[in-house]
């Protein structure tokens, strides 16, 4: 086949075609996720309000949750400022409401309209109310309305699903700089925890405990990432000085880091840390976007720069497409495969860090499998396992593609077996895909 036409299918495959997969995904998600959706939110609230008159007897009903608190939060304040009168709220349960209606009948206070939202609208004790309740009026029991929309394109959802993929996307860095130096580093699951483990058990001995300050889990985060970073800068001095294989040198490790996070943590849960911990792993910025979501977008775009911009990305790239070559031309292969070894140990070692504030815990079991997962994501963005050919940017594409893939199974009720299955299966087209890639260039 001719090169030219050849490297431009290549880099469609590589590029465009999974940003294409990405869209059909979710247009697919769109339609097969599409529901009756019930708004229970703050802007509801205030829109049903809006809709009633000045001057009317109201009363709220909710279930004792704190989201359905602020709808009735926001009902009470729009009432108010019509001019409307808030008899009372209840937050509770059926039998409860049926007990304020019988007090409120007793009392001769009359009605004009009951407002709940979809759940609680639905009761048995709001069918015939007039009949069950006459002493409080011709009262009418109203909801927001309903509207139809793809439960896969709901902002909470949207958040979600690039919340949890923010560790895999974090490590899938560091796994693209390894595999396009033509290796491969197994050993990021099991740096998962023992990041985990180490920021957690210093924060309890050495940083305070629950008393924790910022500058000290600052501290213990930068520990945790330095560890992990010098065990993957001692893999790389072992793939690159020694000439050991990748694939053993970072199984070796590995081994050794999920050892040591067992060893760290005497085989349990580390809890004792703060509430601020959380904040890296479950916070949010002003405009409601996660903090782990900014973090990753962040390493994304050093990446794509340092890659695109700057001397270490083309030696990277040089020495994943010819090693010899490269060296011939004045490239330090041996200091390109330690650096790449040591950033996707320091990346895994954030990504421990991450996952510890989310789950506000170190535990030796987090990150089982994720290396899978990691690998996964980058050659499905395109980045090619014999090295030497890929993006950042397809990395990203990878991450989300395997977070919407598993997100839409979720939301389609598929167990988690099922689930493992299909993520092979994808694993095993991208590879095939890889390989088609690589048989069209030559």
């Amino acid at each position: 086949m001719n090169s030219a036409l050849a490297g431009k299918i290549s880099g469609w495959l590589a590029g465009r075609g999974m940003m294409l997969v990405l869209l059909m995904l979710a247009v697919f998600l769109g339609f097969a996720t599409l529901a009756d959706q019930n708004p229970n939110d703050a802007d509801a609230g205030t829109t049903l309000a809006k809709t009633l008159d000045d001057s009317k007897n109201i009363l709220i009903v909710v279930r004792p949750s704190e989201e359905d608190a602020i709808f009735a939060q926001a009902i009470e304040s729009q009432t108010i400022m019509q001019k409307g009168r808030v008899v009372e709220i209840i937050k509770g349960t059926p039998s409860e409401a049926r007990a304020c209606l019988e007090r409120l009948q007793k009392e001769g206070v009359k009605l004009d309209f009951i407002m709940c939202n979809h759940f609680t609208a639905t009761w048995s004790i709001f069918e015939n109310m007039n009949t069950k309740f006459p002493g409080l009026g011709d009262v009418k029991v109203v909801e927001p309305a309903s509207y139809r929309w793809p439960n896969f394109f709901k902002r909470d959802n949207l958040v979600n699903i690039v919340n949890q993929i923010a560790v895999i996307a974090i490590l899938a860095v560091g796994m693209t700089f390894v595999i396009l130096t033509g290796g491969i580093d197994l050993s990021v699951g099991a740096m998962i925890a023992f990041s985990a483990v180490l920021v957690a058990r210093l924060i309890r001995d050495y940083g305070g405990g629950v008393e924790a300050h910022t500058p000290a889990l600052i501290a213990c985060s930068l520990a945790a990432v330095g560890v992990c970073a010098f065990m993957g800068m001692f893999s790389g001095v072992m793939i690159a000085c020694f000439s050991i294989p990748p694939f053993i040198t970072t199984l070796a490790m590995m081994l050794i880091a999920g050892g040591l996070a067992y060893l760290i943590s005497d085989g349990q849960s580390i809890d004792r840390v703060p509430e601020s911990f959380m904040w890296l792993g479950r916070g949010s910025t002003l405009m409601r976007i996660p903090v782990a979501v900014v973090l990753t977008a962040i390493i994304y775009l050093i990446a794509h720069l340092a890659m695109t911009r700057t001397v270490f990305g083309r030696y990277v790239y040089a020495v994943g497409g010819n090693r010899e070559a490269a060296r011939l031309s004045g490239v330090s292969v041996l200091g390109v495969l330690i650096l790449v070894y040591t950033l996707s140990g320091a990346l895994a070692g954030l990504g421990g860090v991450v996952m510890a504030s989310q789950l506000k815990s170190g535990a030796p079991t987090y990150g089982h499998m994720y290396e899978l997962y990691v690998i996964a994501a980058v050659v499905v963005g395109g980045t090619s396992l014999a090295g030497g050919e890929g993006k950042i940017t397809g990395t990203l594409i990878g991450a989300l593609i395997l977070a919407v893939i598993q997100n839409g199974m979720n939301l389609l009720g598929f167990d988690s077996n099922t689930q493992k299955c299909i993520l092979g299966g994808v694993l095993l087209l991208a590879i095939l895909l890889d390989g088609s890639r690589l048989k069209l260039i030559k």
